[in-house]
């Protein structure tokens, strides 16, 4: 089992679609449902034994969650604050604006 390269609080951006987001789950491995898998066009379907993360994203025209294999994302290096209208139920910004997790329960 791999060790998961991006972690909670961090900001990332997807590498191919134009959203990023605040990561605030993890699974060591694929764990969604198979037609959520089928619907993804077989030319960028990722490989199913990877890290997946859970994102509050957002796009220049929405929020919303969104679940991202690792080899898709990449560090979002713009310092812009992610406006996700769920951010501060789950985390809060330090002195530094990174993003620190609140004590809740995910699942």
């Amino acid at each position: 089992m791999r060790e998961a390269k991006f972690g909670i609080g961090q900001v990332v951006r997807h590498r191919i679609y134009p959203f990023r987001g605040v990561i605030y789950d993890v699974d060591p491995t694929f764990d969604n449902s198979e037609d959520w898998w089928e619907s993804i066009p077989e030319d960028v379907r990722p490989d199913k034994d990877q890290p997946f993360y859970h994102l509050l994203a957002e796009n220049s025209e929405t929020d919303y969650l969104a679940y991202v294999s690792e080899q898709n994302l990449e560090l979002d290096q713009s310092g812009t604050p992610v406006s996700h209208p769920q951010i501060n139920e789950i985390f809060f910004e330090d002195e530094n604006g990174a993003y620190k997790p609140r004590d809740v329960e995910l699942h």
